[in-house]
């Protein structure tokens, strides 16, 4: 189990930026975001949620976006990106995890807003995500996408990532980085102290 406190989320919120430098918050889905969420997930394009669910869909179901929502269960978390837009918070990306202690591997999916796509907010919230991946003590972070989707291939491997067959599908295409950074060298801020905290705790429940 990760050792996030899950009482105060704010504390794990990050602001990022764009390629234009405006900024992007970064913070944990809570169940106020529901609607929020839900009309993210429409209003994304027909190939934009084919490409993040691996099939079609016009929304969430109902049992799906409880998980989505409710993060933290079976260390999955749903994290939303935000810019303010016109005077009001906006959602224009968003994320899931999910910490496979057994492996000691970091599991995600991710998608943009078909409007924002092109201003950089991938890459930041890729950066972010395997920030909060070295913060779990995880050694190896991957997603599994499907082959046509160019865009997330692209991301992944501008950022170093291998590629091999995804188990049990040959339409998908798996890709995957190790993880090699110490707490104290995460460059994120809330994770580098998430992880040092994570390790202060282990040590406290060693003795």
């Amino acid at each position: 189990m990760t050792a996030l406190r899950l009482d105060d989320l704010k504390q794990y919120s990050d602001v990022l930026r764009a390629k234009n430098g405006s900024p992007i918050n970064v913070r944990f889905v809570e169940p106020r975001d529901r609607e929020e969420l839900q009309s993210y997930i429409r209003s994304l394009s027909l190939r934009s949620r084919y490409n993040r669910f691996l099939g079609a869909i016009s929304e969430l179901p109902n049992s799906e976006l409880e998980r989505f929502i409710h993060i933290g269960e079976a260390d999955r978390f749903t994290v939303a990106a935000t810019m303010t837009v016109d005077g009001f918070e906006t959602i224009v990306g968003e994320a899931r995890y999910a910490f496979h202690a057994d492996t000691g591997a970091v599991e995600f999916g991710l998608s943009i807003d078909d409007r924002w796509q092109g201003h950089g907010i991938g890459k930041a919230l890729l950066k972010n995500l395997e920030c909060r991946a070295a913060s779990f003590g995880a050694e190896c972070i991957f997603g599994d996408t499907l082959r046509s989707n160019e865009s997330m291939i692209g991301l992944a491997r501008k950022f170093g990532y291998a590629f091999t067959n995804s188990p049990g599908d040959w339409k998908l295409v798996r890709f995957a980085k190790e993880i090699h950074v110490e707490p104290q060298d995460i460059p994120c801020a809330s994770w580098r102290l998430a992880a040092i905290s994570r390790m202060a705790a282990m040590s406290s429940l060693a003795v």
